[in-house]
């Protein structure tokens, strides 16, 4: 507060001073003060009596200005100062594989905007690089710089018609704005370029979730864990849940998934999610006793035990 009230009334000063007088008998009866300096003994009373109301009157007005001083200063919000860049800027004399690996570095360990320079940098001595646009749309995409990102996938895309990586990002972009319908269009571009990336599929069983094409969806996802049966593991389940329009929804986004993992075997992983649906209050978890994906999970004494637990309902 000492900076907003610079240049203005400093009521700790008015304070002190008040304070100073009642200390030095300036406020009172029987003591040499404010009303004795008055020359006339007649008007000695009266006098005293008008001194200590405005004196006490001054100190009621500033005991309550510094309060209300006090109140706004708690009730403040101060902004941080700007992040210091603690990373040497771009070399001249560095390659283009120098600054986009260094970029690739800082974008690691989180310094976004210390990696977009390194990558602003490389495209400069290898302009319309797709690989390079395309991390710079990442990069923007960490900071929820969804606009700009857009563009650079954008651009990636215009440098390299075949650059599969670069659809299925632009797809992300429309899917975290919801256009799921456009997120679809891009992910099938993405994978009709690259059909051996499972993280493709998983992309394009959450659009199709979300658009509540649950058919679409567990092709997809199924087709995902027969290219890599971790990728569930690695995607961020709260990612696609956020996009997710109803606790139903999401409770049967886990079921869908644990009946995809026994498919395949995957006990455990199965046994998880079906625990998340319960907790999610699946409504149609009795189904687990008859879909024929879980024949064999049904033989495990771990599902009899967690069926019997009866996981209590989590709710939002």
């Amino acid at each position: 507060m000492s900076q907003c009230l610079r240049g203005g009334f400093n009521f700790s000063n008015i304070f002190a001073a008040g304070l100073k007088l009642w200390q030095n008998g300036g406020i009172g009866t029987g003591r040499l003060g404010v009303c004795m300096s008055c020359r006339k003994t007649c008007l000695k009373k009266s006098l005293s009596k008008t001194c200590i109301s405005s004196t006490c009157l001054l100190l009621l007005v500033v005991i309550s200005s510094t309060a209300a001083v006090a109140q706004v200063s708690a009730e403040q919000v101060q902004i941080a100062p700007p992040l210091l860049r603690g990373v040497d800027p771009p070399s001249a004399e560095a390659t283009a594989a120098d600054l986009e690996r260094r970029g690739d570095d800082l974008r690691a360990q989180k310094l976004y905007l210390d990696a977009l320079d390194y990558y602003r940098a490389a495209l400069a001595k290898k302009v319309n690089e797709a690989r390079v646009q395309n991390k710079i749309g990442i990069t923007e995409l960490m900071m929820q710089r969804y606009k700009e990102a857009r563009k650079s996938f954008e651009r990636a895309i215009h440098s390299d018609r075949e650059y599969a990586d670069a659809y299925n990002n632009l797809g992300v972009i429309y899917y975290e704005g919801k256009k799921y319908a456009a997120a679809v269009k891009q992910y099938e571009k993405a994978i009709a370029k690259d059909n051996s990336s499972a993280s493709f599929y998983s992309n394009l069983g959450a659009a199709y979730f979300s658009r509540k094409e649950f058919n679409s969806a567990v092709s997809a996802y199924q087709r995902a864990l027969e290219l890599d049966p971790a990728v569930f593991e690695r995607t961020s389940r709260a990612g696609v849940q956020a996009q997710l329009p109803s606790p139903e929804d999401r409770a049967r986004y886990d079921y869908t998934v644990a009946k995809l993992y026994a498919k395949m075997g995957f006990s455990d992983q199965s046994l998880e999610y079906l625990r998340k649906a319960m907790e999610a209050g699946y409504k149609d978890l009795k189904n687990v006793y008859s879909d024929a994906e879980f024949s064999e999970l049904r033989k495990s004494p771990r599902f009899t035990e967690l069926m019997a637990a009866k996981t209590p309902v989590i709710s939002d």
